[in-house]
């Protein structure tokens, strides 16, 4: 088996299995959800004018996010960029990932690394960083929701068949035993096998990494960082949260007593929907249904009315990033061209 085949393998498996697996999702999903009782909810309970606003933060929170990341690539050693380049990096990415997962990430480290003609593994590092500052926000608004959400959890996992599962699962001591055996196993294989060529790649990528991440404790422009970073989440919430007052199914959480105007069940939802992006599925269709679809019954919406909820969010959130997209692939054009007639 020749390298080129191996590598083409490689990369047809790792665009096949999230396409694979959205559509699988997708599959399980409308088995379980009748499409035209689905499509009757949202045409006679959807207010679409909430869904346009909700379109808008998205737009927001990807500018946002531009802009948090060229304070992370100048700490780095990346030139300055102007904030439409910063933001065009992130539509492009978002919107190719719809079409293939981790592509749209791959696309935005080549795009900075030719456009400021940059060390590209330089680029890469901080866009790992990036991402594992929004993998500590997750984590810490997961901690969150099990704190104000314990009451509606708790009576999740005692009265629900699927509930008493998860606990029945997380109780289970052979798992905490398995992963313990799994972190031992990787730390030897590190410490005893180093000098094979997979484990040495694997830790070239851990070092890179470290790289990324330690950039933001040591560049200028932290606190901006930081106060981005809540933004952004603030946003990627407020967007689950407008959507609550588009169906009357969901808007009863902004009355009902014990909700906090509805934050509560948002802040659930959202947590939900922020964890299944860890599954590889094409911009998040399918695991992410499904996930906001399970967070919704936890508030008594049946599979129905959170199909509808999660289809129309992603469904314009989708179009949104294809518009997006499209403004990107025009301005990289238009860009490209000053640029090579300027040298």
């Amino acid at each position: 088996m020749s390298e080129e085949f191996r590598k083409l393998t490689g990369k047809a498996v790792r665009y096949m299995i999230p396409l694979a697996v959205s559509a699988g999702l997708l599959l399980w999903l409308f088995h379980k959800v009748d499409f035209k009782e689905m499509m009757a909810v949202i045409r006679e309970g959807c207010d679409f004018r909430y869904i346009v606003i909700m379109m808008l933060i998205t737009a927001l929170s990807h500018v946002i996010r531009g802009v948090r990341w060229g304070i992370q690539l100048r700490g780095a050693g990346v030139p300055r960029m102007p904030v439409i380049a910063e933001s065009v990096s992130i539509f492009g990415a978002y919107a190719l990932n719809l079409v293939f997962s981790g592509v749209g990430e791959a696309w935005r480290c080549i795009y900075v690394s030719r456009r400021e003609s940059v060390p590209l593994s330089t680029v890469v590092g901080t866009d790992i960083g990036d991402r594992i500052s929004d993998a500590i926000v997750v984590l810490a608004l997961f901690g969150v929701a099990l704190v104000v959400a314990h009451g509606p959890l708790t009576d999740f996992m005692s009265h629900y068949v699927m509930g008493k599962d998860l606990a029945h699962f997380s109780e289970n001591p052979w798992l905490w035993c398995a992963m313990a055996l799994a972190i031992v196993v990787v730390v030897t294989l590190f410490h005893f096998f180093k000098k094979y060529r997979y484990i040495d790649k694997i830790d070239e990528g851990l070092k890179n990494v470290w790289h990324g991440f330690k950039v933001m404790f040591i560049m200028k422009g932290a606190g901006r960082y930081v106060i981005l970073t809540l933004c952004i989440w603030v946003c990627y919430f407020m967007e689950t949260y407008v959507c609550f007052y588009a169906f009357p199914f969901t808007r009863r959480f902004v009355t009902e007593p014990g909700t906090a105007f509805g934050l509560i069940p948002g802040l659930v939802v959202f947590v939900f929907g922020s964890f299944s992006m860890a599954v590889p599925s094409n911009g998040g269709l399918g695991p992410w249904n499904l996930a906001v679809m399970f967070a919704l019954s936890i508030y008594g919406v049946s599979n129905t009315e959170g199909a509808a909820f999660s289809m129309v969010m992603w469904g314009f959130q989708a179009i949104m990033l294809i518009l997006l997209g499209i403004f990107s692939a025009v301005y990289v054009t238009c860009t490209k061209r000053k640029l090579v007639s300027s040298k």
